[in-house]
């Protein structure tokens, strides 16, 4: 429902009690209300502006009595008309300057980024890892280790490098692997890892009759090598211990399964997805996300790139209750650096 849609001193109201119950988790009554408000009208009429409101749906009582609490219309309603973003702390700015730095690589970057989120919000931070079709290689190089082992030097988008020890069929010399780096590099350099891993593999299984042990080696080498899926996160959460900390006896139960949720990633990842294909900040509030797990919480989001492409999204998850007009503006800053010290 529009914010026109209802009167002035509703909105008065509504947002009064929105931000006491982000404040104690508590539900709001009207002698409460009258005091945070400061309106020069009665306490009769404070409940019965209440009482359309709940008609309305933006409001409901938890128990007989004991005053209301905002639904996810409620908050919705607050957040897109009634919310005045707080500005950010400089000392938020300056540990994002700090920690986002351009030199680090875009693993180290990720993990910061989770981590500030929950930090500074002091909510669950959360960051998609990038996935392999936005890194491109750059250079391979393989170096014997003892028996079968060989270390994989693997140059990924302008500067990342990753070290991995893969173990071979047989052992190698110094001059195979060199040999068989050229040729890896020779044919894929610049392309997606993604996409070299799958013509990798085409090549084994479709020609393998027809290529001779040297080249089947080489592509053995090179798919052990580019196989990054295996043991690899698809986004990192930071901040559980935090959600706990700030929760009410009645939030405890819903952590339950919110971290059931976390762990088994799919829920999660469906709505990481549905934010990645959107630009700008995302707000899912309760039972918006489209699953019961997150009925009591809010997902804060905002998509993250190189300059060139979008890689991700970070965001923040809390209760309903989380502090709008601080998580917002982090959220949209933090994927700006992050997309900045990216892009450099």
């Amino acid at each position: 429902m529009a914010k026109k849609e209802i009167s002035d001193r509703a909105q008065v109201l509504l947002k009064a009690l929105v931000e006491r119950h982000i404040r104690d988790g508590q539900p709001v009554g009207s002698k409460t209300l009258m005091r945070e408000a400061g309106l020069p009208v009665s306490a009769a009429t404070i409940r019965n502006v209440l009482c359309d409101l709940e008609e309305r749906g933006f409001l409901h009582s938890p128990h007989t009595s004991a005053g209301r609490v905002p639904t996810a219309q409620g908050y919705r309603l607050f957040v897109d008309s009634l919310l005045q973003m707080s500005p950010i702390d400089n000392q938020d700015v300056s540990a994002l300057q700090a920690e986002l730095n351009p030199d680090r690589t875009s693993t180290e970057l990720v993990q910061s980024a989770s981590s500030l989120l929950s930090s500074i919000t002091a909510q669950a931070g959360v960051v998609t890892v990038p996935r392999q079709n936005a890194n491109q290689l750059r250079q391979v190089e393989f170096l014997p280790l003892s028996g079968d082992r060989v270390l994989v030097i693997l140059v990924v988008n302008e500067r990342e490098v990753q070290n991995k020890i893969i173990h071979t069929q047989r052992p190698y010399t110094a001059t195979e692997l060199h040999d068989a780096a050229v040729m890896v590099n020779q044919r894929f350099a610049g392309r997606p890892l993604n996409t070299v891993l799958e013509q990798i593999v085409h090549e084994m299984h479709e020609a393998r009759s027809q290529i001779d042990s040297y080249m089947q080696a080489t592509l053995d080498l090179a798919s052990k090598a580019l196989d990054q899926d295996a043991g690899q996160e698809e986004y990192l959460v930071a901040g559980e211990s935090r959600l706990l900390g700030n929760a009410t006896a009645e939030e405890l139960g819903g952590l339950r399964d919110l971290f059931e949720a976390f762990e088994q990633k799919k829920d999660l990842l469906h709505l990481l997805d549905r934010c990645s294909t959107a630009d700008g900040i995302q707000i899912f509030i309760g039972e918006e996300s489209g699953y019961t797990t997150f009925d009591e919480y809010s997902v804060v989001t905002a998509p993250y790139n190189d300059g060139v492409r979008q890689l991700g999204v970070l965001g923040v998850i809390g209760p309903t209750r989380m502090s709008y007009e601080r998580v917002i503006p982090i959220v949209d800053v933090t994927a700006r650096m992050l997309s900045s010290a990216l892009s450099r």
